[in-house]
């Protein structure tokens, strides 16, 4: 078989997952999304014993893909009001990634701050930069051992910083020695550059050295993720034109890129630094929720859906209703593999010694 048709080393599937060794250890996922945080958990061998989202559409992919044996479709908020099961009150992690459009460096950042707003459809409205406290209080209620949140680099940057140191003496007040890290995937073996915050919290009565986490994976380029995923179905080619504004500026844009840089040299006003040629010998830029704005970089057409797998780490069986769903939730994710690092790194160091 020629070797560009065989899977590379970060391809994986979900039916992997039944041979990963099991450490015993108990995770509840909040803002659980997709799953892409709890499939991180499961590859270090935790048991997800429950997930918790808003949105009834992450919810079917949830369950569909990954059958937690409780799940609950509400407000977290809603949780400190539940009467919930006694297993929940003896976690070893609560697992969350508060939505965190609010800090983030693209949009309005604190123009949005302490505001409303209905994000999805078929959502309550909710003060977004309020949910991570609402984390917080179900982290005080259940008293979990360890508590991870992972949020955007935009948390600790600018005036967000007081907001971040905030959350530092929240976890404290509630009984918890916490460590922040900004670590980016691509150093967790996902070919995507995406930094992430991440809040690692041990509980004050458990003995533990502060946590040391350093990911160093080689860095994994888009090219060899997605090389043997080239030959596209009829259906594919459909969905994956690219818009005509793109197409226009493909051939002079170089990969790596934005389309605005080709119109500056153009002469044409440079909008649209957001829309770029992903280059195939580096890892991706940072995927988001907004798939249509990146283009190959071997013809102008958008991503395949399976190539968007493969980029968010997120296993290659994964299925979602739609292409065009499963890639919005994919950027929307957490990759499974970066959970996987910080998950691997919080056992290792602060879960297992504890328990001799």
């Amino acid at each position: 078989m020629n070797s560009i048709l065989q899977k590379p080393d970060c391809a994986w599937s979900l039916k992997d997952l039944t041979s990963v060794p099991q450490n015993g250890l108990t995770v509840m996922s909040t803002f659980a999304c997709g799953g892409g945080s709890s499939m991180g958990y499961k590859r270090a061998g935790c048991t997800i014993v429950a997930a918790n989202d808003i949105d009834p559409e992450m919810a079917w992919h949830y369950k569909h893909n990954l059958k937690p044996p409780s799940y609950y479709l509400c407000p977290i908020g809603d949780l400190l009001k539940k009467d919930l099961p006694d297993e929940l009150f003896n976690l070893d992690i609560l697992d969350g990634s508060p939505p965190c459009s609010t800090f983030s460096m693209a949009g309005s950042r604190e123009k949005a701050w302490g505001k409303n707003k209905k994000f999805r459809e078929g959502q309550a409205t909710q003060v977004l930069s309020d949910l991570f406290f609402d984390y917080l209080n179900l982290v005080e209620k259940l008293r979990p051992r360890v508590a991870i949140a992972e949020n955007v680099k935009g948390m600790i940057l600018g005036n967000a910083k007081g907001y971040t140191k905030l959350i530092m003496a929240r976890f404290k007040e509630i009984g918890y020695r916490v460590q922040l890290f900004l670590l980016n995937a691509a150093d967790c073996g996902v070919p995507q550059r995406r930094e992430r915050v991440f809040f690692c919290a041990v509980r004050d009565d458990i003995k533990a050295k502060p946590l040391v986490l350093k990911p160093q994976h080689r860095w994994i380029s888009a090219g060899e993720a997605c090389d043997d995923l080239q030959e596209l179905t009829v259906a594919e080619k459909k969905d994956t034109k690219a818009p005509p504004c793109y197409v226009k500026w493909y051939a002079s844009t170089s990969e790596g890129e934005s389309f605005a840089c080709a119109k500056e040299r153009a002469g044409e006003k440079g909008s649209g630094f957001t829309s770029v040629k992903m280059s195939r010998t580096k890892p991706s830029p940072s995927l988001t929720s907004q798939h249509q704005h990146t283009l190959h970089w071997q013809s102008p057409r958008l991503f395949t859906y399976r190539e968007w797998k493969r980029l968010g780490s997120f296993p290659d069986d994964y299925h979602a209703k739609t292409d065009k769903i499963g890639k919005y939730m994919i950027g929307m994710s957490v990759p499974p593999k970066m959970t996987e690092a910080v998950a691997r790194a919080v056992i290792n160091q602060w879960l297992l010694p504890a328990r001799t």
